[in-house]
């Protein structure tokens, strides 16, 4: 093995895996919430680690490390129990919060009562699963604050998910990057107005910072705006025609959760401010003529990125229009860095 294919190990060679599997000590959207059934149960890949999603009748919704502590196999593999998971290796029992209840083939066995299995807090928003990921130093969860156009009752949102072959910071950079709708999404709905030339600037919230061209507003993707606030989402709003019916500017949430090194799942919610009847009107053309139109945004997106070569970002030549993406890899990198010294100092890596 050369020196150019050996993996970094200790405080470095973590804040590279986070980097690339995704921020620990924070919320992330995991599935939709129509995944999980009531009584259903489904495996899912989040920050390059294998979980278990289960639901109760009664819609409580749980979340597993996908191995046995008995002996490692698949709690995936195994049966819905109501409020646990038997293991269909030797029968071992998990309930929710991670603990073994049973283990039929030696009661009274010691594992019996320890809390042996990662249960990470979950919460439901918008029709997604959202889970919050810790490291050894930060188990409990953080504050989490909701995107407004999810718990707004004046606001109506669809979600969109997809899961695309690309790593996630790809999928957050490509939010972080308006002047890309005049070119790729030229010929896609709204998205052939303005002008092709425009000046960027950085604009500090207190949640994160806006990104916004100088020169114009409101008539393409001309702003976004990336939100901190115990899970890292992005708004931004595309003009709309008189056609699309009531409801002012089409907005979109969006949530990138790293599955792995290389494959996220994409979350976008698409809303409008309606209310009453404009509400109906809009959910109906929505559903019969502009989803559609959506999708291939979406499609054209997934292709554009997908391929990318996984080294992309290492000989690029920027300019002026990427520094909301410079400044996002900045500040991802610099909190993985912050983990993984926080960690080693602690010993644990």
């Amino acid at each position: 093995m050369t020196a150019a294919t050996t993996p970094t190990t200790g405080h470095a060679g973590h804040a590279d895996r986070v980097y690339a599997t995704g921020l620990r000590n924070r919320w992330h959207p995991v599935v939709p919430s129509r995944f999980v059934a009531p009584g259903g149960m489904r495996r899912v890949r989040a920050l390059g680690e294998d979980w278990l999603l289960f639901r109760r009748a009664d819609g409580r919704l749980h979340m597993l490390a996908d191995r046995c502590p008995h002996r490692g196999a698949r709690l995936s593999l195994g049966r819905h129990l109501g409020d646990r998971i038997a293991c269909w290796y030797h029968g071992v029992e998990v309930d929710g919060g991670g603990t073994v209840t049973a283990v039929p083939g030696l009661p009274g066995c010691a594992l019996e009562g320890k809390q042996l299995v990662t249960s990470p807090p979950v919460r439901e928003a918008g029709g997604a699963i959202l889970a919050y990921f810790g490291d050894a130093l930060h188990p409990e969860p953080g504050e989490l604050t909701l995107p407004e156009p999810l718990t707004d009752p004046g606001t109506d949102a669809f979600l969109c998910y997809a899961e695309w072959d690309v790593p996630w910071r790809y999928a957050m950079e490509n939010l972080l990057d308006p002047m890309h709708g005049q070119f790729l999404h030229h010929e896609s709905h709204t998205m052939g107005e303005g002008e092709s030339t425009a000046k960027f600037r950085i604009r500090e919230t207190e949640r994160g910072y806006f990104f916004e061209k100088t020169d114009q507003r409101g008539v393409n993707f001309d702003w976004v705006e990336l939100c901190r606030t115990g899970v890292d989402w992005v708004d931004l709003s595309i003009p709309y025609p008189p056609s699309a019916g009531p409801g002012g500017p089409f907005g979109i949430v969006g949530m990138i959760c790293p599955v792995d090194e290389s494959r996220s799942g994409v979350f976008f919610w698409r809303y409008r401010r309606v209310t009453d009847w404009q509400r109906d009107t809009w959910r109906f053309l929505y559903r019969t003529l502009i989803e559609e139109r959506h999708w291939q945004v979406l499609e054209q997106d997934r292709t554009m990125l997908e391929a990318l070569p996984p080294d992309a970002d290492t000989a690029e030549n920027l300019y002026q229009h990427d520094l909301g993406v410079v400044r996002l890899r900045r500040l991802y990198r610099a909190e993985a860095e912050q983990q993984a010294a926080g960690l080693a100092a602690a010993g644990h890596i």
